[in-house]
């Protein structure tokens, strides 16, 4: 996998202080898409171990809150095996921080058991994830005025929450 950044101090995709990785490969092709250089899986730089332990330690400090990862697309099949073992180590080494992913498919539509981004690893992946914003970008709908997403059908998911309920459960920020 390649990734097309790394945003250490980021405050714009997430609650806090944040580090963000964004991938590389993108199948949606979202007109109004802001990092349309993503979409291509072989943009950017290889995702190697020096970068997954730069991103971790940059996680250390008390304010940084938590790690999101965008794109391109994180649960693009491929991008999801890659990204599921540097998931556990983030898990491990900071099981209180937050984790954030964008993704453009449907939680249930497509992230779910016979979706058309499910995998073997989906499950385990979305189990490591606490808040999942959902759905393309629309350009029709953005809105400048939405918390941490561009377009009203997107939706802040609370994963740890959905899956006590039972049902969606959405974000509510602090």
């Amino acid at each position: 996998m390649n990734y097309a950044e790394v945003k250490f101090y980021d405050i714009a995709n997430g609650p806090g202080v944040r580090t963000s990785l964004f991938v590389s490969g993108c199948t949606h092709g979202c007109p109004g898409c802001f990092n349309r250089e993503a979409w291509d899986f072989d943009w950017g730089s290889p995702f190697t171990r020096e970068v997954e332990e730069r991103i971790l330690a940059s996680l250390s400090p008390d304010y940084i809150s938590g790690l999101t990862l965008l794109g391109g697309e994180p649960m693009e099949p491929v991008n999801q095996a890659v990204l599921v073992p540097f998931l556990r180590k983030f898990r491990q080494r900071y099981p209180d921080k937050t984790l954030w992913c964008y993704t453009g498919y449907t939680y249930e539509k497509d992230l779910l058991s016979g979706g058309r981004a499910y995998t073997d690893c989906t499950e385990e992946f979305l189990s490591m994830v606490d808040v999942l914003v959902d759905g393309r970008f629309i350009q029709e709908l953005y809105d400048i005025s939405l918390l941490f997403r561009g377009s009203s059908n997107q939706r802040l998911i609370d994963l740890k929450k959905s899956k006590k309920s039972g049902g969606i459960v959405l974000y509510d920020s602090p």
